[in-house]
């Protein structure tokens, strides 16, 4: 209407609210009640605007260059605001969608940016909690040791030596990266002192340490010319509280996808304070259990369904109808750990010895014992 001033923000709440003069979108509701407080606080006198510094910019932010929000599609910021206000200019008011879904695009863009801030403040966190970790471990305190009168090889003693000159004092910890040839994707890890302290003591260890001995073998592979036959999964993620068995399976199955099926990938696994072998034969549709604790090995079921979803998912991939279900197998020859605390060093056994055999024959040799 001719001579009279239209308020922007109102049109800009009527473009949202629905046939019973509601506003859907929680977020949109949150700035249309902003909008409400700031128009009132303009009636009263106690807040000023002009130009495009009036109410809808100071509920919604800044303008986007190029476009005028509230005004239908169409109005530039010059055709708006650098008019009288009777002169002012307005697009198709019935139809703003364009504008809604920048509006859209805006937010998503904001909940991305909540979403990498609080990413960040997890990786804080849980770098406060490492440190808080060590700290409480310093104040237990360890005996240093001489290292050359303990029985270990001569390149853990350096490595324990280092720990206890340079590592603990400076409070520093030792990073590895993971190559993606490895496990798949670039990662990489962070060894503690207590983790290399543990190694030395064959104490308990946890997947860290044995995704390093991992990338060792790794390089073994490399040099004997093997990386097309052996493949490996990092146990930190497919073991027990790592993610549901849905993601470890794919996981599992990601693995197996790109290569042709003949490769053999070893996957150490732990359902709970206690490391096991899985070893996948895709090809065959063959899974292998190499359990260290003495007795009659009994194959975990939480492994068993990873392996066999993970499997299954490989069959969908390469188009073939598979078994009605994998073929699992224990070997009677598994060398059995001594104590309660060593599988973790007889998981990393198992792998070494199976590579150091360029026929791969672990399945004879284990079989025969």
């Amino acid at each position: 209407m001719p001579g009279v001033e239209i308020d922007r923000s109102a049109l800009w709440k009527k473009a949202r609210q629905d046939k019973y003069g509601n506003i859907p979108d929680p977020n949109m509701a949150e700035k249309a009640k902003l909008i409400d407080e700031l128009q009132k606080q303009v009636s009263e006198g106690s807040l000023s605007v002009s130009g495009s510094n009036d109410v809808l910019t100071l509920a919604l932010g800044p303008e986007h260059p190029g476009r005028v929000r509230g005004v239908g599609a169409g109005i530039s910021p010059r055709q708006y605001f650098n008019l009288p206000r009777q002169q002012r200019k307005y697009g198709d008011l019935e139809n703003q969608d364009e504008e809604k879904k920048e509006e859209k695009k805006d937010e998503e863009k904001k909940e991305e940016k909540k979403d990498e801030e609080k990413k960040e403040e997890k990786k804080d966190e849980e770098k406060k909690e490492k440190k808080e970790d060590e700290e409480k471990h310093d104040e237990k305190g360890i005996e240093v040791v001489d290292y050359s009168k303990v029985e270990v090889p001569s390149s853990l003693q350096s490595l324990c030596r280092y720990v206890e000159t340079t590592l603990k004092p400076q409070e520093k910890i030792m990073t590895f990266t993971i190559e993606k040839e490895v496990f798949g994707a670039d990662c990489s890890t962070f060894v503690l002192p207590e983790d290399i302290m543990q190694l030395a003591g064959m104490e308990e260890i946890g997947a860290t340490m044995l995704a390093v001995y991992t990338r060792c073998l790794y390089d073994r592979l490399k040099e004997a010319n093997m990386c097309n036959m052996v493949g490996f999964i990092d146990p930190a993620q497919v073991s027990a509280n790592a993610g549901s068995l849905t993601d470890r399976s794919r996981i599992v199955a990601s693995r197996l996808q790109k290569t042709d099926g003949e490769q053999i990938f070893m996957m150490p696994y732990n359902p709970g304070r206690h490391w096991v072998l899985l070893i996948v034969r895709a090809k065959r549709e063959t899974a292998y259990f190499l359990d260290p604790l003495p007795g009659n090995p009994v194959v975990d079921e939480e492994g068993k369904n990873i392996v066999n979803s993970a499997l299954k998912i490989y069959n969908s991939h390469i188009g073939r109808p598979g078994l009605k279900a994998p073929i699992w197998k224990t070997l009677p020859g598994t060398p059995k750990q001594p104590s309660s605390v060593k599988c973790g060093y007889y998981v990393m056994r198992f792998m070494r010895d199976i590579i150091m055999d360029p026929f791969l024959e672990f399945e004879n040799k284990l079989n025969n014992h």
